[in-house]
């Protein structure tokens, strides 16, 4: 078994299980979202033990940690990556999540949740090819102004 540690779990091992309240710190999201993706995501089955209590396991993390990268930073809707998960399964959707990390300088996930913006309120997947660009546009002004507001966070009071 492995010893090291991950970043914000706790001192514990990588492959340990996590529960609900240790994997909504990580990823930065309440449990409730948490207990919403199970039931919109059926590839996200953390085992239950007694009391019902989840226990998530290492690719159940990282599942989570993908899922929420394509809701919150690219801009994916529910649906949206209900069809990735299809398209390319569990595996494949990390790998891809993976592979755009390396490509991306990224300063770390978003804090809220993206909207989804159809033009006439339909349900969108992702941001259409003319506007990538934009939202790669629109990425670097918020990693910007992240890095000012660390600096203004740092100034003395």
């Amino acid at each position: 078994m492995e010893t090291g540690t991950n970043e914000r779990g706790g001192g514990k091992s990588r492959n340990a299980f996590r529960t609900i309240s240790e994997v909504a710190v990580a990823l930065d999201v309440p449990q409730h979202v948490l207990r919403f993706w199970e039931t919109k995501f059926s590839q996200v089955k953390p085992m239950k033990r007694g009391g019902n209590r989840r226990y998530y396991r290492p690719e159940d993390m990282q599942l989570l940690s993908a899922i929420r990268h394509f809701l919150y930073t690219d801009g994916y809707t529910i649906k949206g990556v209900q069809k990735l998960l299809r398209e390319k399964n569990a595996k494949g959707l990390v790998e891809s999540w993976h592979e755009e990390e390396d490509d991306s300088p990224a300063a770390g996930p978003a804090s809220a949740p993206a909207e989804s913006a159809g033009g006439n309120g339909s349900i969108t997947g992702a941001p259409a090819k003319q506007a990538s660009g934009e939202a790669k546009l629109l990425k670097a002004v918020l990693d910007e102004l992240k890095l000012l507001r660390r600096s203004i966070d740092d100034l003395p009071e």
